[in-house]
């Protein structure tokens, strides 16, 4: 079998892993990115987090340039700066500098969260209100990126730049009327029926940065020999999430050893499975395929950490020998 997307991605949160250094994980994005290049992959992303003791990776801008440094061919982006805790014309100063410094390689993915925690919101000096202006702050952005604000950002991108979004419900509806690209991740992509992808499509705006809707999907991924070796490479993240949705912190990823969780976090365990796409290549075949005519998707981006980095990587190539067939 086949996967029926027009493009295979990654998007990579720099998760650490317990007895490993922040600069080892950081490293490890890179290289990381450089097999996915070999193996085919059309995008590699990194993401945006503050405060986070299990994920090092905090400024998506200067983590993208490594990354671009380190690769040629693949397209590198951010999933993705916070718009909220960044002024729009740093950030399109930001896109445009990347974008120039790697042959216009570079994409632009942006979001509307906030902080994890109100201590991480108030170091970064938002709030709700900030949140509230991300339809404003997009126009702006656009704006400085074609060369259409009162003051010119340099250098110029000219619209060059592609600008994706990763928006959930009132967030979708922004990103249609902007004329932007969406990413959408979550449960919804499990219901038969979604909603807000239908609203994208029927209120999408033409714009120069995309003539007509495109839509990426965010799912977690596991490809092993075995639906058991596939699911252990997914148990690290799905019990760091239940720790953070139970303990208020989001841990570094740890082997899946013999220490009991709670029944409600082990119902999180549980959920955060639920929500992923694993097994043989036969069995993640079927299940994208199901979620690709659900959702009319365009592109797929794999997302979730691991542990085992072998795994990962095993599993980073059967996926892409999947996408190859």
């Amino acid at each position: 079998m086949s996967l029926p997307f027009d493009g295979l991605s990654i998007l990579d949160r720099a998760q650490s892993r317990l007895g490993s250094s922040e600069s080892d994980t950081l490293r490890r994005v890179g290289e990381r990115a450089q097999r996915a290049e070999r193996l085919g992959y059309r995008r590699f992303w990194v993401a945006e987090h503050h405060g986070v003791p299990g994920i090092a990776g905090s400024v998506p801008a200067v983590l993208a340039a490594a990354v671009a440094a380190r690769t040629s061919t693949i397209r590198v982006g951010t999933g993705g700066i916070m718009l909220p805790n960044h002024q729009p014309l740093v950030v399109a100063e930001q896109a445009a500098t990347l974008g120039a410094l790697f042959d216009g390689r570079f994409d632009l993915g942006i979001g509307r969260s906030l902080g994890f925690t109100q201590a991480v919101r108030a170091a970064l000096r938002t709030g709700k209100q900030d949140a509230d202006r991300f339809e404003q702050d997009i126009a702006e952005l656009l704006a400085f990126l074609g060369g259409t604000a009162p003051v010119p950002a340099r250098p110029q991108d000219g619209g060059r730049t592609p600008v994706f979004v990763l928006a959930t419900g009132q967030g979708v509806d922004i990103t249609a009327r902007s004329g932007l690209a969406v990413v959408l991740g979550g449960p919804a992509l499990f219901r038969d029926r979604i909603p807000v992808l239908e609203r994208y499509r029927e209120q999408f705006r033409p714009s120069p940065w995309w003539d007509e809707p495109k839509v990426l999907v965010s799912v977690n991924v596991a490809v092993a020999g075995t639906t058991s070796q596939a699911r252990h490479l997914l148990l690290p993240e799905a019990r760091a999430l239940a720790v953070s949705r139970t303990r208020g912190y989001f841990p570094p990823l740890e082997a899946v050893g013999d220490e009991p969780l709670s029944v409600r976090e082990e119902g999180f365990v549980q959920e955060s499975l639920a929500t992923a796409v694993h097994g043989t290549p036969a069995d993640v075949a079927r299940q994208l395929t199901e979620l690709q005519a659900r959702t009319g998707a365009d592109e797929l981006l794999v997302s979730g950490g691991a542990f085992d980095l072998e795994g990962q990587a095993r599993s980073d190539g059967l996926l892409a020998e999947l996408a190859a067939a």
